[in-house]
């Protein structure tokens, strides 16, 4: 469906994207990951010209769309866009956003423009809320409204650019929602995300992308549990583990609970668990870990998901730590406060382990 040969981006003397070649199959849903400015956002917005190619050939249904006669609304007809900032136009109501594409560039009657856009609204759960307008919507119900209007102009294909990173996280689930619905239909989906979790349970394919190209193509299985090349390894680990190095006395709460934050929602970690973990970190970090080994103490801190388990696992790791740690503290309060919100607590190897 879609054949990419030796695409390349430059801005100046910058090089984005090199020689990318790469050949994507109707029905396949890819999910595109990697590091920050890896070329991610680059990649799939040269792949309906809004950005433009420094070099290379991108083919669609056999025809090249890199020509310099290509006629680009044509293209992206075939091609929509759900951006990360929504893009809706805030003097037009919902139902007239979507009806906009469709009647002015499909040349569609107004009335079939409203009966498909009020049954795009229904299917992104938005029925109600036609008549608004973009400032009256959420920040998940806009974006949803943004999926309705791409969906309105009858793509062949649908590129997501980080749908869910200007959302507040609450809100991201919605979004997800919808993505994985039109999966299931058999819509053709590039999504660029740093949902991994997400990533890995809708998508049939995965491009992990570094070194200015596609450096992994995988299955969900392989990229994200048995992924075969070193930066790839690096990357997952990266997103499955939070570690760092605390110093007891000079080290900042409020910073780890947003990085534990963070990190727990990208896994899709619900909030009452990452309030927990956080309620957890503070008493054994200000509380527990204080008064056994002292405040000049530093400890190898670390958190992991396992979504086999649906388990998230906080470590400390510090020498004086031993197996007696956890029994002789466990008549003091700030054990018992752990206990009551810890599936599971014990020690070994010089490490704290608590579960939730």
């Amino acid at each position: 469906m879609i054949k990419i040969e030796n695409l390349s981006k430059s801005y100046g003397d910058l090089e984005v994207l090199k020689n990318i070649s790469v050949e994507i199959n109707k029905g396949e849903v890819i999910s595109i990951i990697g590091p920050s400015g890896c070329g991610k956002s680059t990649f799939i917005r040269c792949l309906n010209r809004l950005e433009e190619p420094t070099s290379g050939k991108i083919f669609i249904d056999g025809e090249e769309i890199t020509g310099k006669n290509i006629k680009l609304h044509k293209l992206r007809m075939k091609m929509g866009m759900v951006f990360q900032s929504f893009n809706l136009f805030s003097h037009l109501t919902i139902i007239e956003n979507i009806m906009l594409g469709p009647v002015n560039l499909l040349k569609m009657d107004r009335q079939t423009a409203y009966d498909e856009g009020m049954e795009l609204l229904e299917m992104v759960g938005l029925g109600s809320k036609s008549l608004s307008y973009p400032d009256e919507l959420s920040g998940g119900q806009k974006q949803r409204a943004a999926i309705a209007r791409t969906l309105a102009m009858k793509p062949e294909i649908v590129l997501f650019d980080e749908p869910t990173s200007a959302l507040d996280p609450r809100m991201t689930s919605e979004v997800l929602a919808v993505i994985k619905k039109l999966a299931a239909d058999g819509l053709t989906m590039m999504i660029v995300t740093h949902e991994m979790k997400f990533a890995k349970n809708v998508s049939n394919r995965v491009f992990y992308m570094d070194e200015k190209g596609i450096y992994e193509d995988g299955t969900p299985e392989q990229i994200f549990e048995n992924p075969k090349k070193q930066k790839t390894k690096e990357f997952i680990y990266k997103i499955k583990t939070l570690q760092k190095e605390i110093s007891i006395k000079e080290f900042d709460l409020y910073a780890l609970w947003a990085e534990i934050g963070t990190f727990l929602k990208n896994q899709l970690v619900d909030d009452k668990r990452i309030y927990k973990m956080s309620l957890l970190c503070e008493e054994i970090l200000c509380n527990l870990l204080p008064e056994k080994l002292g405040k000049e103490t530093e400890v190898l801190f670390s958190l992991s998901y396992s979504e086999e388990k649906d388990e998230a696992e906080l470590a400390f790791q510090n020498p004086k730590i031993d197996k007696s740690f956890v029994d002789e503290s466990e008549n003091e309060l700030p054990m018992k406060l752990i206990c009551g919100y810890a599936k599971s607590i014990w020690c070994e190897d010089s490490t704290l382990h608590v579960t939730v």
